[in-house]
């Protein structure tokens, strides 16, 4: 009757331990993840974070699953070597300092860069001034050929030309080089830029911000 007891006491301890154990382990919403299990309840990973699935439509975590904040929610989500990665079909407002990463981009044929530029189909040298905006900043080509002013966090700023999107809707597949959708809040700028602000280019991305000039 004593190994029963004893027996039936570490059983419900193991039960409960475990039950505690996974409860532990739930990541909520913004907090750091590698697997898609790792998240509470119906939140994914997404970019290493914990997220609303915008393919099921949840909203547990509003505004966090943005890029660069605002109201700009994802639109869907693609598979990306065995990560989700979002799309977006917006951007955060724009104002005359609006957050932004800078990413680094060859506009020159046969680089990176992929195909002419969506502004007027033609490659450029690198040497120029030139940016690609996310899809919702991009705006269907309405900022083609304006430009606009980026300032680094180094005090440096300069003017640059819009020339193409970054786009934020497709990836991961060959058409794009297998290169995941653009964040939904990047301005994709040429060697040109990097030099103007005094960037190192090694870091690839940088936090800056934007305005029409």
């Amino acid at each position: 009757m004593g190994n029963f007891i004893l027996f039936s006491f570490f059983t419900s301890f193991t039960v409960i331990n475990v039950f505690l154990s996974s409860l532990a382990t739930a990541v909520p919403c913004g907090g750091s993840c590698k697997t898609l299990n790792d998240c509470d309840g119906q939140l994914i990973c997404i970019n290493g974070k914990c997220n609303d699935d915008p393919e099921v439509g949840t909203h547990f975590c509003p505004g966090s699953a943005t890029s660069g904040g605002g109201s700009c929610l994802p639109s869907g989500s693609l598979r990306c070597n065995g990560q989700t990665k979002p799309t977006y079909t917006c951007s955060p407002p724009v104002n005359g300092s609006t957050p932004a990463t800078l990413t680094l981009n060859d506009f020159s044929a046969g680089e990176d860069g992929g195909s002419q530029s969506e502004c007027d189909q033609n490659y450029h040298s690198n040497s120029e001034r030139l940016v690609a905006l996310s899809t919702g900043w991009y705006s269907d080509g309405a900022r083609c050929g304006r430009m606009i002013r980026i300032t680094a966090s180094n005090g440096r700023s300069t003017t640059a030309k819009v020339v193409g999107e970054c786009d934020s809707r497709h990836g991961c597949d060959a058409a794009r080089a297998f290169e995941p959708p653009c964040d939904n809040n990047v301005v994709d700028g040429s060697d040109g830029v990097w030099k103007a602000l005094g960037l190192n280019e090694d870091l690839g991305r940088v936090q800056v911000t934007w305005s029409m000039a």
